[in-house]
């Protein structure tokens, strides 16, 4: 099955007006879908105690220990009794790992000597639950659950890392690229497979040459020791064949190649092995200097590649055979597309500003395996008896996703669904599995311009679970077949959990906590351990009974301070801004100073603009935010008269497909025109003066910034970028191929979308606050910027450095530097 998603056809035929987000929309499927809400509106008042005392810039910018240490890598214990969790010690960055019983409020410290007994985060479990399996630093253990019995595999230096139940029962475990399969019965452990990433030794030539032929013959010597190397070899082969106490289970992948990933099977038959071409994705020529370092000395540290020098690379997709020791190479022609000239008519469009023209030709497409960015799991799934295995495809361009089995017997991959984008696959929405005991299998898929939830038989039509206008992730699947999620059905900023019933394929809504809550299932299916949170209060853990879902979640930690619950902050409100460009309205935050009278006339009210990271990032939303620094400093600006907007313009995370792509080939000119939304709705709606508002933000959000200030100069006062792209060409590969393909192949999107292109359009004060030993936007992004500047004469421009900083700022002091400045501008220029 396959379905393309273009980006010139809206899927939002219904629309959502600016009074109401509406969910579950008429589908073609039959799916039920979850109670929903049908009187959410989008300006959202969220509530919240406040307390007293004013916040300072100097307390929002300290270390945040002093809001929260909150409980981290939460997880169940293997007999689902009680959690355990991380916390990080006060003033020090140490972790301390705690277990709570969840009937308890009470949590007890573990003793460093007995942290390898509670298991961990992504613990297995065998087929009957009775056996827990898990890795304690690089060491094996195996917990028998209803005896509290743990039995130490392993003791080595070699780091044993992914154990794996058999459906024999037993255990396998992975160490370097040997997988050891051990009999816990016996306690015997043997190589069951072992890959070496070298050509296949020849083994004993014959003389090839003429003179080497000629020495066999004239010299015994030479020829009795050739024999004796044969006879030595045939007795070695004979020995690996007939003897059952050795490992003969040794396969060559080839030289200069890196294993991805290697997946066994359940039944421990077989094996699917992902290889590339060895390369390494750190630069020979660019360096980050380190100007302060600890013995004084500038050190030049290498640092990641850029998508200039980006080249196009593939997988060979292995299957190995264990019971007759073959391996075959997947071909991957059988995939519907994998030769399709994707970007013709980007090409064409180049072609033709260079007077060229282009003709389109087929030619393989380079395919890679999938990587679930949620779980940093491989996407290769085997069901139940190992019978069937899937992978989850993409291509190197971007543009296409397939979910295909394995024909061994054909050696070839079968699409079992493609999806196809004129823009680019999210590199969410990618999780998939097989039913339990079924040849039947379950995936996410935005195709109908929301991730939405998937069942196919392997020879059947895919049905669909779930459908509307949110998206679904987060799956789970339960031993009764019953497939738990995480969804923003009610609202985009609302995340909730739900339950799918496979059968009727109705939705039940497990959670009601009104936020942003995560979960995971508990071993014996019985409980939810919730990671909860509100606008104004960070992450707290919480456990949901599931025999009663109309029984409120229990929360188990309280790890908010005083200090924080005693602080006078401004809660935003959150709300729909109209779009003149879309027919969904652009959600954003909005605080508002506490003199502040709804209906108040005169314009005389100053703003200000943040535009968060990372483009796909959702930050208008109900939960506590990973921008609580600037949630504090927004609180501040408030308490000063400012009116604060906080956007999550088109790009961001959370509200569909076309959204997401809105910035395709176009990246700052659907945000630029979100901005100009925001201002006229803080003019039309807070009593703003168009005249007095700036904009700043972080990453992407000081490309942002750099692009409103130069494309559309009148629209802010002022703005501050803070780490930020000025030319896509130097970022990276993973990120921005997505957007923009890659230089070589589309120097117009580049171009259109890169800031430095658009100097001359400063008219504005500007502050750049630029890091130094950032790997991820390059410091040279802001040096090639200011020359830039300096080179256009432009004079209103500052430039503040951090010597010690990455991207992400690690020291309350230039976090506290940076946002004087940023202040600074503001009460300067507003």
């Amino acid at each position: 099955m396959s379905f393309h998603i273009t980006a010139k056809k809206s899927l939002l035929a219904i629309g959502i007006s600016t009074s109401l987000f509406l969910t579950g929309c008429a589908s073609s499927s039959s799916a039920e879908q979850p109670n929903q809400v049908s009187n959410i509106s989008p300006e959202v008042i969220l509530s919240a105690e406040v307390g007293s005392e004013k916040i300072s810039l100097k307390q929002a910018m300290a270390h945040p220990d002093w809001i929260s240490r909150k409980a981290e890598s939460a997880y169940f214990l293997a007999d689902s009794s009680s959690i355990i969790y991380r916390q990080k010690q006060a003033g020090n960055e140490l972790r301390d790992t705690f277990i709570q019983n969840i009937n308890s409020t009470e949590a007890k410290k573990i003793a460093v000597a007995d942290l390898h007994t509670v298991g961990a985060k992504n613990s297995v479990y065998s087929n009957n639950k009775q056996l827990q399996a898990y890795t304690f630093q690089g060491n094996v253990f195996v917990k028998n659950i209803a005896e509290n019995k743990i039995t130490q595999i392993t003791r080595s230096t070699a780091k044993a890392f992914k154990p794996q139940f058999l459906n024999d029962g037993n255990l396998v475990y992975r160490t370097g690229s040997t997988i050891v399969y051990v009999d816990l019965n016996t306690g015997l452990s043997r190589d069951l497979v072992s890959l070496k990433l070298a050509d296949k030794p020849k083994g004993i030539q014959a003389p090839s040459t003429y003179i080497a032929k000629e020495q066999h013959k004239l010299i015994d010597y030479i020829a009795l020791q050739h024999k004796n190397k044969l006879d030595r070899q045939a007795q070695q082969k004979q020995l690996k064949e007939k003897n059952q106490t050795i490992n003969s289970s040794v396969f060559y992948l080839g030289a200069n190649k890196s294993i991805d990933e290697m997946v066994l099977s359940p039944s421990g038959d077989s094996l699917i092995v992902v290889i590339k071409d060895k390369s390494s994705w750190r630069s020979d020529t660019d360096i980050m200097p380190h100007y302060v370092t600890d013995d004084a000395t500038i050190k030049p540290v290498k640092v990641r590649r850029r998508i200039a020098d980006a080249k196009s690379s593939g997988s060979q997709f292995i299957y190995i055979d264990l019971t007759t020791n073959e391996q075959q190479t997947l071909k991957l022609d059988t995939l519907p597309g994998f030769d399709e000239d994707v970007l013709a008519s980007v090409k064409e469009q180049n072609y033709k500003r260079e007077g060229k023209k282009y003709t389109s030709k087929k030619a393989p497409r380079d395919i890679n395996l999938v990587m679930d960015w949620s779980s940093s799991q491989p996407l290769i799934k085997y069901n139940s008896d190992g019978s069937q295995v899937a992978l989850m495809l993409e291509a190197w361009d971007n543009k296409d996703r397939w979910l295909a089995t394995v024909d061994v017997k054909n050696n070839k991959l079968v699409s079992q669904h493609r999806l196809h984008d004129d823009a680019w696959i999210a590199y969410s929405f990618n999780e998939f599995g097989w039913l339990n005991n079924s040849d039947t299998l379950y995936y996410l898929s935005e195709e109908t311009g929301y991730s939405q939830l998937y069942k196919k038989s392997l020879n059947g039509k895919a049905v669909a679970l779930t459908s509307g206008m949110y998206e679904v992730s987060s799956l789970t699947l339960s031993d009764n077949n019953e497939i738990y999620y995480k969804a923003n059905v009610e609202h985009p900023g609302l995340y909730e959990i739900y339950k799918v019933d496979l059968q009727t394929k109705k939705s039940v809504q497990i959670t009601n906590l009104d936020g942003m809550t995560d979960y995971n299932l508990s071993p014996d299916g019985k409980k939810l351990l919730l990671t909860h949170s509100k606008i104004s209060r960070p992450e707290e853990l919480y456990v949901k009974d599931l025999a009663d879902i109309n029984v409120p979640a229990k929360q188990l930690t309280h790890t908010v301070s005083e200090q924080f619950l005693a602080t006078k902050l401004t809660i935003p409100k959150i709300i729909a801004v109209p779009s003149s460009h879309t027919e969904q309205p652009i959600y954003a935050k909005v605080y508002y100073p506490a003199d502040y009278k709804e209906g108040e006339t005169g314009k005389n009210r100053k703003a200000v603009i943040f535009n968060h990271g990372a483009g796909y990032l959702q930050n208008s939303h109900m939960g506590w935010s990973v921008y609580f620094r600037e949630f504090m400093f927004h609180s501040l600006l408030a308490d000063e008269g400012y009116i604060v907007m906080d956007m999550d313009y088109r790009a961001s995370k959370g509200y569909g497909r076309d959204w997401r792509t809105a910035i395709y080939r176009q990246m700052g000119t659907p945000e630029t025109q979100d901005l100009v939304d925001g201002v006229k709705w803080l003019s039309d709606n807070a009593n703003v003066d168009t005249d007095a508002v700036g904009t700043y933000g972080g990453s992407y959000g000081g490309f942002m910034t750099f692009m409103a200030l130069f494309t559309a100069p009148d629209l802010f006062q002022s703005g501050a970028a803070l780490r930020p792209v000025s030319d896509w060409a130097h970022y990276n590969t993973g990120y921005t191929a997505n957007i923009l393909n890659t230089p070589d192949v589309d120097p117009i999107a580049y171009e259109r979308s890169s800031p430095i292109y658009f100097a001359e359009g400063l008219t504005k004060p500007l502050l750049i606050n630029a890091p130094m030993v950032d790997d991820n936007v390059f410091f040279q992004d802001s040096v090639r910027l200011v020359q830039r500047l300096i080179e256009l004469e432009k004079t209103d421009f500052e430039t503040a450095i951090f010597p010690v900083e990455p991207h992400g700022f690690k020291q309350p002091s230039s976090w506290l530097d940076e946002y004087r400045r940023i202040y600074k501008l503001f009460k300067e220029t507003l």
